[in-house]
């Protein structure tokens, strides 16, 4: 995982996990990708993002998701 590309700061988007250089979250990314975005439309309405910072945002969601939280889910999400 590109680790670098990912940085967090107090004084960025209020501490959220960005992209370096950017205040794009990783947030935004995986909504936009959940919502039916492509990564190129989430790329062309956010030029200073690249392929490698949208996988390096979902490989930082899949490694914090791997902690020892149980999230619960009361629905099915299709």
């Amino acid at each position: 995982m590109q680790r670098n590309l990912i940085v967090s700061s107090p004084d960025v988007m209020m501490g959220k996990p960005v992209i370096s250089g950017t205040r794009i979250t990783v947030e935004l990314i995986l909504e936009k990708l959940a919502a039916g975005e492509t990564v190129e439309q989430v790329i062309e309405a956010h030029p200073r993002l690249t392929h490698e910072g949208v996988q390096a945002a979902l490989a930082f969601a899949a490694e914090v998701l791997k902690g020892d939280v149980v999230y619960p889910a009361d629905e099915v999400v299709a």
